[in-house]
């Protein structure tokens, strides 16, 4: 039997998934995304054209892959049939689990207004309804896609819910729809996703059992795990590679190679520690060299240099296999580049992650600089010093860096 293939974002998100989901998507049958909403952006560039996906798996692009977004997704229908809008023929080609909890538009005025509320103790969320849907979730007070099938009796539920909540709706000033609104949007949203609502458990298995080629797509980070991340500034699904299993209805033993993506620096959106960051020119430089603005909310990203404490805990948290480099390029042309080695917290020096972050400092070495990496498609073509930091990011995080990205195209990698 085939075990499916992971990937996972080993950093604060935004690593450049995406690019290496489409890339590896090409010889795969499936592709499967297994947590997060659409507060998730990857962006994919082929010949020249841009797509923007949140929900859809990347595998939407090779004609020939089949994707299934999975029960650990909560799902918004509103912006999943905008985004299938950019595609044609998506039937038999797309399936949602029938277990994905929906993401129905009062869940992100309920977030907009909770950080509105926090003031300057706000999390620094995408308020795209991402928390509150999953907290409904654990309060076993959310509804599932699969419910969108009976639209009568889920608007009724619904209705009953904001009756129970009135008073908190009140005060956060959401505005509450009327049934009838409420039938007439859910019936808008049944009547494109229906032929897409499926068990995704039982295909799953079904596919793995056939042998098909099999991807699986993770969303954020591993720094912004509900779990392992910085909480409470962190999301609200499990990001890690074992959030796959949940995410689809696999086991462990389900599980293949698993490819980390992590960029050549480090990025943040929102608030939250990160002690790399860089706040200076050089931070500057890199957010705008590596356009480092957010696929999701257009935020500019916070900007720093590469974590190598940060990246052990990822890889072994993980169990990664290899390590996908990305944006190499956006660090062309600095005279050095540092690394976090470390972290100096009251006076002690700290090789791990510890429970807290907040008042961790960087402890830095410093690498000689280069010219330029862009575009380049073979590891010995690389400069030297280039070649020389790759290697030390490899002994650092004790882990292989098997792919290197030098470019946002499809076509400009190096696989080792």
């Amino acid at each position: 039997m085939n075990k499916a293939d992971l990937i996972v974002g080993l950093q604060w998100g935004d690593e450049g998934k995406g690019k290496i989901v489409d890339h590896m998507a090409q010889t795969h049958d499936y592709v499967c995304r297994f947590a997060g909403g659409h507060n998730a952006g990857h962006t994919i560039v082929v010949e020249g054209k841009k797509y923007a996906l949140h929900l859809i798996p990347s595998g939407v692009l090779n004609a020939n892959a089949k994707n299934i977004v999975g029960n650990g997704v909560v799902l918004s229908p509103k912006d999943f049939i905008k985004e299938m809008s950019q595609f044609d023929n998506l039937e038999g080609r797309l399936f949602i689990s029938d277990k994905a909890h929906l993401l129905l538009p009062y869940h992100a005025l309920i977030d907009q207004a909770k950080e509105r509320m926090k003031g300057d103790k706000a999390i620094g969320t995408t308020g795209k309804g991402i928390g509150p849907a999953y907290g409904d979730k654990i309060a076993r007070v959310g509804h599932r896609v699969g419910e969108l099938l009976d639209t009568e009796k889920l608007a009724s539920k619904v209705v009953e819910f904001f009756e129970q909540n009135q008073a908190i709706f009140e005060v956060m000033e959401v505005e509450v729809p009327t049934k009838e609104a409420l039938i007439e949007e859910l019936e808008g949203y049944k009547a494109i996703l229906a032929p897409h609502i499926t068990d995704t458990t039982q295909l799953i298995w079904k596919v793995l059992d056939e042998d098909k080629k099999v991807l699986l797509e993770g969303a954020q980070g591993t720094m912004l795990d509900i779990d392992h991340g910085t909480y409470p500034y962190v999301t609200s699904s499990t990001t890690v590679s074992a959030g796959a299993c949940s995410g689809l209805g696999i086991n462990p033993k389900d599980l293949g190679k698993v490819t980390g993506i992590a960029k050549a620096y480090c990025t943040r959106v929102g608030n939250g520690p990160f002690p790399s960051e860089d706040f200076g020119d050089h931070g500057e430089k890199l957010r705008q060299n590596g356009h480092e603005f957010g696929t999701t909310t257009g935020r500019p990203r916070r900007c720093g240099w590469f974590d190598a404490v940060a990246m052990r805990h990822a890889v072994r948290v993980n169990g990664v296999d290899q390590i996908s480099l990305m944006k190499l390029d956006v660090i062309d042309g600095f005279d050095e580049v540092k690394v976090c080695v470390a972290y100096e917290i009251d006076g002690q020096e700290v090789n791990y992650v510890p429970y807290d972050l907040e008042t961790a400092n960087p402890v830095y070495k410093t690498f000689p600089g280069w010219d330029k990496t862009e575009g380049v498609r073979v590891f010995d073509e690389l400069p030297d010093t280039a070649k020389s930091y790759i290697e030390a990011l490899e002994d650092m995080v004790g882990c292989k860096i098997g792919i290197i990205s030098t470019s946002p195209d499809r076509e400009d990698t190096i696989i080792r």
